[in-house]
């Protein structure tokens, strides 16, 4: 079956890869306009001429494991408060310090029910006190965390808050996707802006898709998703100048080349395991790189450590444009591509939502376009 190609395909592409930094809804009236024709970009002035970047890597206790989930998060909010000290006294003072995937709560096992339970709010007593030491450091401050929220009832959330230096809570960045088919037989459960697209886009606006941060300090933006060029090409549309990312498991080739592809700055932290877990080489190895996949700073070893880099914003600003993205010319195969989960796949009843890995795995082939041939 063949598709229109140029101006259906165009709209269709503006609409998924376009967001900017509002949260609320759309009100009457035009469209916002989510990227600029002349490759341009919306920005603050800059404060400073170059900023520091530092990325912390440590180990956390998982909630699931810990004597309760209360002592859990003691533990884990002790350890990034002491951390955060730490980068703000040692060296040169950060203008941003990044945080792993799951600082506060860890990973755990078992049913929905059950891993709702090590989950955090946000904000919430956890970033009140995060927000003193951005305050105290007079830093931004990043970190990822599972997260529950009562407008998404049964939802495990996988979300970024960015902490501003005034301490406050001024972004929350959900993961735009889950990788699919990666394990057999499961499929990771938390519901991404994917899943439920539709009812996200109705309550956040299309902007929030996307959503670039614009601070004294450059563009910004977070994100926890792997292996998704497109994605991070929306983002480099958008206007992202530093994009700060928090995963497990990754691929630091993936980052190098992901930051030169779009032409933007990029820092990853990832979290240490103990030395004998049976995914101790995927530890650590956290790293900030440049415009060029060049790295900056490293740490490669799976241990607690401090990484920092300084990046020359003004400079890098001056004359910038957007990625050139050769999109006339990819749109015949884009046109005919059909993705196999169809979007708002996670917009269920709470009693309906997926229990765990394998039920999620089920879900997604009770839905796929690829097994069932559907248009």
């Amino acid at each position: 079956m063949t598709h229109p190609i140029p101006v259906a395909l165009l709209s269709m592409l503006a609409a998924a890869i376009g967001a900017c930094t509002s949260t609320r809804a759309p009100g009457p009236g035009p469209a916002s306009q989510l990227v600029r024709p002349d490759g341009s970009y919306p920005v603050r002035p800059l404060a400073r001429d170059v900023v520091v970047v530092k990325v912390i890597q440590s180990g956390v206790v998982n909630l699931q494991q810990a004597p309760s989930i209360e002592a859990g998060l003691k533990t884990n909010l002790d350890t990034m408060l002491r951390l955060a000290r730490q980068a703000c006294s040692t060296g040169k003072k950060p203008d941003f310090l990044l945080y792993n995937e799951f600082p506060l709560t860890g990973y755990s096992e078992g049913s929905r029910e059950e891993k709702l339970r090590f989950t955090i709010r946000i904000p919430g007593p956890e970033t009140e006190a995060l927000g003193v030491i951005a305050r105290e450091c007079d830093t931004y401050l990043i970190f990822g965390s599972y997260a529950r929220d009562d407008e998404w009832p049964g939802h495990i959330l996988s979300l970024n808050a960015v902490i501003d230096r005034q301490g406050r809570v001024v972004a929350r960045y959900w993961k735009t996707r889950n990788v699919k088919r990666l394990t057999p037989g499961s499929e990771i459960p938390t519901t991404t802006i994917e899943g439920v697209r539709d009812r996200y886009r109705a309550r956040y606006g299309m902007e929030a898709e996307f959503p670039v941060l614009q601070t004294e300090y450059g563009n910004i933006a977070v994100s926890t998703v792997q292996m998704d060029p497109l994605v991070f090409a929306a983002y480099a549309m958008r206007g992202v100048e530093i994009m700060f990312r928090t995963a497990t498991l990754f691929s630091p080739f993936e980052v190098r080349a992901i930051a030169q592809f779009n032409n933007f700055y990029s820092a990853m932290s990832n979290i240490t395991f103990p030395p004998d877990s049976p995914v101790a080489a995927g530890g650590g190895h956290s790293l900030i790189v440049g415009p060029r996949g060049e790295v900056l700073a490293e740490e490669p070893a799976n241990t607690e450590a401090i990484i920092g880099a300084e990046i020359p914003i003004a400079a890098f600003r001056k004359g910038r444009r957007i990625p050139q993205y050769p999109l006339e010319v990819v749109a015949p195969v884009f046109a005919q591509y059909v993705q196999e989960i169809p979007l708002n796949h996670m917009d269920l009843p709470p009693e309906k939502l997926p229990q765990t890995g394998r039920d999620m795995a089920v879900l997604l082939d009770a839905d796929s376009r690829w097994l069932h041939q559907r248009p």
